[in-house]
């Protein structure tokens, strides 16, 4: 058990947190966590875009998601979708071959791998960022022959992309979700895809169609109709006043890392798929300056969300119970009887104290 101030669905309680791999119950009265100096108990982080980390990339495949896994879980991210780099077929289906294996069990020490995020290769050519230049119009056999490899949870498409938005249709029937990113679709290619089911935008603002008041783009789109929409606030690729206008604007904004094997890991080079980018001055980039995912890890996000403004309730609830709702997930992302005992104890700075996947503590020692 638990004692502190406990964030469930309800609120803040001040009182006990019994637990196994489950939440067992909560016991404790209604408190702003304003009356007391006790620690924070908050529901683990689940990053639904998660490249690398620890020196390693997911696209390694074998032994690679045992480190970051264990790397990401001593940040706090107590789940998470291994996502994949536009690559030739083949890559992607040996990395999926070797995800799909690990994901049998979970590892000690390790969040738990829900799934695979796979961005690209069904993206626009002309709006890579930082992908390598593997894109292709997308095909449904493809597509089924990697679900078999490995569970895909999340496709991020370019909407604009010939047959495209009659895949989303299909895809979402499979209860995939799709997002749309790495794209020069327009404001009406958005709506389109959306009307077609998808549902999310691969971390806003980065690699899309930006706003303009006489042409919206997909920014526009995302900002006038979407519910969920994913965001990486490193407050590097995305400007605090950008944050907060996305989250005024999306009722489920949820943050993402969109990290790299450079996360934990000292300035250098590093792989990103088939690229060799570079960690220097807390970025990460290609040899050209573009942004190459980041180096960001969700204890961290979650001490910005605050610096700019957000309430730690509203700033753990787009890091946690967002990104399961937009999953489907009842049972993640929330502490409440029968959830899984993902559980963070953070103390009043906002620093991690103890993290718990499925009611295992994980070791802090190299956090």
């Amino acid at each position: 058990m638990l004692n502190g101030n406990i964030l469930t669905p309800d609120g803040w309680y001040h009182g006990t947190l019994h637990f196994a791999e489950r939440v067992a119950r909560i016991e404790g009265q209604p408190q702003s966590p304003d009356s007391n100096g006790d620690d924070y108990l908050l529901p683990g982080f689940i990053d639904l875009h998660v490249h690398g980390g620890g020196g390693r990339d997911v696209m390694q495949g074998q032994g690679a998601i045992e480190v970051i896994t264990r790397q990401h879980a001593r940040h706090g991210t107590t789940s998470l979708l291994a996502t994949t780099m536009t690559a030739p077929r083949e890559h992607i289906e040996a990395a999926l071959r070797d995800l799909g294996a690990s994901m049998q069990q979970r590892s000690p020490h390790a969040a738990r791998v829900l799934g695979v995020h796979l961005e690209g290769p069904f993206i626009n050519s002309g709006k890579l960022g930082a992908q390598p230049n593997f894109a292709r119009t997308a095909l449904w056999d493809e597509l089924q022959a990697y679900h078999e490899l490995a569970p895909i949870r999340v496709l991020t498409v370019a909407p604009e992309i010939s047959g495209h938005l009659e895949l989303i249709q299909k895809v979402v029937a499979q209860g995939i979700r799709v997002q749309l990113g790495h794209t020069l679709g327009s404001y009406e290619d958005g709506v389109a895809a959306l009307q077609h089911g998808a549902t999310g935008f691969t971390h806003l603002y980065n690699a899309m169609s930006p706003l303009h008041h006489r042409e919206p783009g997909i920014v526009g789109a995302a900002l006038a109709h979407a519910e969920f929409s994913e965001l990486i606030p490193d407050l590097l690729h995305v400007h605090p006043g950008a944050i907060r206008a996305a989250m005024r604007a999306i009722p489920k904004l949820f943050c993402v890392t969109d990290s790299t094997a450079a996360a934990g890991m000292p300035d250098g080079d590093y792989q990103l798929g088939s690229h060799t980018v570079t960690k220097c001055l807390g970025g990460v980039r290609l040899p050209d300056g573009t942004l190459a995912g980041s180096t960001l890890t969700m204890d961290v996000a979650l001490r910005n969300l605050v610096l700019i403004g957000l309430s730690l309730s509203d700033a753990s609830n787009r890091l946690s119970r967002n990104p399961a709702d937009f999953l489907g997930l009842s049972d993640r992302g929330r502490l409440a009887p029968g959830s899984w005992a993902d559980i963070l104890v953070v103390d009043r700075h906002l620093r991690l104290r103890a993290v718990y996947v499925e009611g295992e503590r994980i070791d802090l020692a190299d956090a």
